[in-house]
């Protein structure tokens, strides 16, 4: 049988251990997409303004967030929950900018920062959510797209 001091060194170094092991796993988790994604993220020129949310190409409508926006948006809407700092919302808004959106599709760009109240409304926890409302701003589905596929074409495919 172990005394209390063995058995409260044996707890010490199981507690530090857990620590070790958890704090490794966010470590990876946090850094891994950002390694996974730089060589597939376009940065944009530097003249052209962050803000710019204009498709070059088809027939949908990229927009910035505004409390009208959903009311006013056409046809199949979503939400997409964008930070500037995450690399694969730009990799997304990249593609949406370059090759537009297929006609019938509305994406709203939501700044994932600024919006805490869209964001608990819609139960968004992570960047790159993408939801799927009607006119009303009623929640029709969710899809955070993650791994190596990430891009517009996944989550078209789920959405509409």
């Amino acid at each position: 049988m172990l005394s209390d001091m063995n058995r409260r060194k044996l707890l010490l170094l199981l507690t530090i251990a857990a620590l070790v092991i958890i704090t490794l796993i966010v470590v990876y988790v946090l850094t891994r997409p950002a390694a996974d994604l730089s060589s597939n993220v376009s940065q944009p020129p530097a003249n052209s303004s962050s803000e710019s949310t204009a498709p070059t190409t088809g027939e949908g409508h990229y927009v910035e967030y505004s409390p009208t926006a959903i009311a006013a948006a056409e046809g199949t809407t979503l939400l997409f929950f964008h930070a500037p700092w995450c690399p694969s919302c730009r990799q997304i808004d990249s593609e949406i900018v370059a090759d537009g959106l297929p006609d019938g599709v509305t994406v709203i760009k939501v700044d994932y920062d600024s919006n805490q109240d869209l964001r608990q409304k819609y139960g968004v926890t992570i960047q790159t959510t993408f939801v799927k409302v009607d006119s009303a701003g009623t929640e029709l589905a969710k899809f955070v797209p993650y791994g190596g596929d990430l891009g517009l074409k996944l989550v078209l495919d789920e959405l509409t």
